[in-house]
């Protein structure tokens, strides 16, 4: 029995200590809860302030991200103006060079008529001497008196007699002489007003001129980010020009070695595989309907349609006559693998089609050269120009300033082979490596021009 009293009592005391140690705990948890809600507490705020901060900085990259895209929406629209108003600008200082070339046909002409009328008259003076003489003394001597001065009447008699003779004759003249003096007077009067519609023609070209050499200006500027970058490329195509054998070699050496022209030939690959991509989407009405118009868009960066597609729509690169033709003999054994045109002094030249340009400079004899890869393997190859105002790697659009013809003291390969002493404009077309027929692609709108 005290054994078991003891062993009650036992649990009795661990009884009592459990109660304590609880008691205990219990009165320690109202201090102990406090320090960790507050350092919860404090860790919410801190998260709080982050996600803030991220959420600021998450609607600063978002207004930043939307005042690029207004910036890139307003250069994409005024590039759209600016080309706009350069294709603009070009047509009409061309359609003024035609019609400043035909005025000066027609003055040609009537010049070339007064030098066959007066070389004309030239030839009878002696004749016509004799007619005027006759109508001059008929004129102003009158019959003379009968019976005062019979010598003097006999003397008329005789001249009557002769001149009764010849009179037929002289009658004949005296109308040719009068015909020949209208012509004439009308051939100087006709020359006078093409002169003073010349006048007006030139000192309307020299302003469109004026105006458009700040248009091109302010293009190339917004290109030419880079300066020091733009002026290594004009370096590096030099350099590679002067090695280059032929312009196969000078396409490849482009390509191969200028980053500029590396990214153009890039481009020209990546935009004819999506153009032919969204093609094959595109119902036939649908393609025929873009057909109809691959210039109409003046804010596309890449060309509307592949080249192939474009026979019988290119623009003429320069306003002109064509002196020499693709396969023509070209004076030394071979033929013509190009297109010659006769342009103006200091004529506007534009790209006849949408591309990338492969190089811009001076190549051996050919004078300021440009090459445009228009994709598809084809290139168009423009020469004989005093400047280019373009850029290794720019894209250009059909109808846009690209250079500039001089007067034609500078000799070039196409200006000695044909003894011009206007400038020359060589175009040639190149598929492959190889020089191709441009007949087939140029539009059909005037004799007098390329699809002549």
């Amino acid at each position: 029995m005290p054994r078991m009293d003891m062993s009650v009592s036992g649990r009795a005391r661990n009884e009592a200590t459990k109660r304590r140690l609880m008691s205990a705990a219990l009165v320690a948890i109202p201090f102990a809860f406090p320090a960790h809600a507050e350092q919860q507490s404090a860790d919410v705020s801190s998260k709080q302030q982050e996600l803030r901060g991220l959420e600021d900085t998450m609607g600063a990259a978002q207004e930043r991200a939307r005042k690029l895209e207004e910036q890139l929406i307003d250069h994409a629209a005024a590039r759209e103006r600016l080309n706009g108003a350069l294709i603009d600008a070009t047509l009409r200082l061309q359609e003024t060079e035609t019609r400043a070339a035909e005025i000066e046909e027609r003055l040609s002409t009537l010049t070339e008529n007064e030098r066959k009328i007066v070389s004309s008259l030239d030839s009878r003076r002696a004749l016509i001497m004799e007619i005027l003489t006759v109508l001059q003394r008929m004129g102003r001597r009158p019959p003379p008196a009968l019976m005062a001065r019979p010598q003097e009447i006999l003397e008329a008699v005789r001249a009557s007699l002769a001149l009764g003779a010849v009179l037929p004759q002289m009658r004949a003249e005296a109308r040719q002489l009068q015909r020949d003096l209208t012509e004439l007077e009308q051939v100087r009067d006709g020359v006078r007003r093409e002169q003073n519609l010349l006048g007006e023609q030139r000192a309307s070209l020299k302003a469109q001129r004026e105006r458009l050499a700040p248009m091109i200006a302010e293009r190339q500027e917004a290109l030419s980010t880079a300066q020091s970058a733009l002026k290594a490329e004009q370096e590096r195509a030099r350099s590679l020009a002067q090695r280059a054998t032929s312009l196969k070699d000078l396409i490849a050496r482009m390509e191969a070695e200028s980053v500029a022209a590396q990214r153009a030939a890039e481009a020209a690959r990546k935009a004819d595989e999506e153009r032919a991509a969204a093609q094959a989407k595109l119902s036939e009405q649908e393609r025929l309907k873009a057909l109809s118009a691959p210039f109409k868009d003046p804010a596309r960066l890449a060309p509307a349609v592949a080249f192939v597609d474009l026979k019988g729509r290119l623009p003429a690169p320069a306003s002109g006559s064509i002196v020499r033709r693709f396969g023509a003999p070209d004076g030394f054994g071979g033929k013509e693998r190009g297109l010659s045109i006769a342009a103006r002094e200091n004529g506007v030249v534009i790209a006849p089609c949408d591309g990338w340009i492969a190089f811009s400079g001076p190549y051996r004899s050919y004078g300021q050269l440009l090459i445009i890869n228009v994709g598809g393997g084809y290139y168009v190859v423009l020469a004989g120009m005093s400047r280019t105002n373009v850029n290794v790697g720019q894209f250009v659009l059909a109808g846009e300033p690209v250079a500039s013809m001089g007067d034609g003291t500078a000799q070039t390969a196409a200006t000695i082979a044909i003894g011009a002493k206007q400038p020359i404009l060589y175009v040639e077309f190149r598929k492959d490596g190889a020089s191709i027929d441009s007949g087939p692609w140029w539009a059909k709108s005037d004799s007098r021009k390329v699809g002549g």
